[in-house]
């Protein structure tokens, strides 16, 4: 590696240092300006509150990895449930790292085990990101009429992504741009084109995803005493709103910073401040469990179904990649012609001949 580039990635991650501490600067500082309001909101918390919310925020992380495998599938890869949720779950971790390439990269190296193509799950990966980036934009644009004004002058750049994000949903133009990397890079071109099957599902299953997350923030929020006819919406569309900010501001990894500034403000005036800020800490604390939790039990499922298949003689291990056993010592190869055996005739001409 020249070392001007090593000196380069030096000075970045020293930036993405610097100003993810000065976003979570920010946020301790909100938090101890208003500490004196803040007990109160936490005596209003309650453990059903937040087993619910954090349900809900797995059943939103459970729609992201089916929105993953969508896509997955559309390129050609079948992937078993347990093994889509091993690979995208333990790649999700590596999101906490500076950079948005390295659950590319991971679930890339995880896919390989079973026998999924690394272009592939490259363009899954990425699609399944600009996928979730465009549906979380739109639901941000359709609760505007009730986000805060002030929100909307702050973070009016972000609907600026909106027709980008929007193009990846047009399968030939994606196919295209597939094949002109794919041709520059030398490789191979993808196992299956993009169809609208593939979009609709991801698509779908998107939304599914944003409800979910939404729904954990709206538990919270009516936990600790916010309330308002529309506050399933406004927490649908504050959280959407502010992960797309963490997810376009790069230099924070899993956008931690960013968020945390951008979602009490685009909940509004209804939901008062030391309210939206013990919501967003406590949203911040279940996600984080939640990613780690999520991993522990993909793996503790695959290793208990390991085990499982070792008791009992004959049985496979469910939803693993399976290789064929190697054939006994003399036994032909598949597909190759065994040799044949001197016939009766050919060996009472011979001994004649002899």
């Amino acid at each position: 590696m020249p070392r001007a580039t090593g000196r380069w990635r030096l000075v970045r991650r020293i930036a993405q240092v610097a100003v993810t501490a000065a976003f979570l600067g920010l946020v301790g500082w909100s938090v101890a300006s208003r500490w004196d309001e803040v007990p109160a909101v936490l005596d209003e918390l309650s453990v059903p509150g937040l087993l619910l919310a954090g349900l809900a925020a797995v059943a939103g992380a459970l729609c992201g990895c089916l929105a993953w495998r969508a896509i997955l599938a559309d390129f050609g890869a079948e992937l078993p449930l347990g093994g889509a949720a091993r690979i995208f779950f333990v790649g999700q971790l590596a999101k906490y790292l500076p950079g948005k390439v390295w659950p590319i990269l991971v679930q890339a190296r995880l896919g390989q085990a079973y026998g999924v193509p690394g272009r592939a799950s490259a363009a899954a990966a990425l699609l399944a990101m600009l996928v979730t980036l465009g549906t979380g934009l739109l639901l941000t644009v359709v609760a505007l009429p009730v986000l805060d004004d002030r929100a909307v002058t702050d973070y009016w750049w972000v609907l600026l992504a909106v027709p980008p994000a929007l193009l990846v949903l047009w399968p030939p133009l994606v196919n295209r741009i597939l094949a002109a990397l794919l041709r520059l890079a030398r490789r191979e071109p993808m196992p299956r084109p993009l169809s609208l099957r593939g979009i609709r599902g991801a698509v779908g299953w998107s939304l599914a995803t944003w409800l979910g997350y939404g729904t954990h923030l709206w538990l919270l929020l009516a936990d600790v005493g916010a309330g308002g006819p529309d506050l399933l919406l406004r927490s649908m569309g504050a959280f959407a709103g502010s992960w797309s900010v963490g997810f376009l501001l790069a230099v924070a990894p899993a956008g931690v910073g960013p968020r945390e500034v951008a979602l009490p403000l685009l909940l509004g005036p209804t939901v008062a401040g030391p309210t939206a800020l013990v919501a967003t800490v406590l949203s911040r604390l279940l996600l984080t469990l939640v990613d780690l939790l999520l991993p522990a039990v993909a793996i503790s499922v695959q290793w208990s179904g390991r085990r499982l298949s070792a008791r009992v003689p004959g049985q496979s291990p469910p939803s693993e990649p399976s290789s064929p056993d190697p054939p006994p010592p003399g036994a032909p190869l598949p597909g190759a012609r065994s040799p044949e055996l001197p016939s009766a005739r050919s060996t009472d001409s011979a001994t004649r001949q002899w």
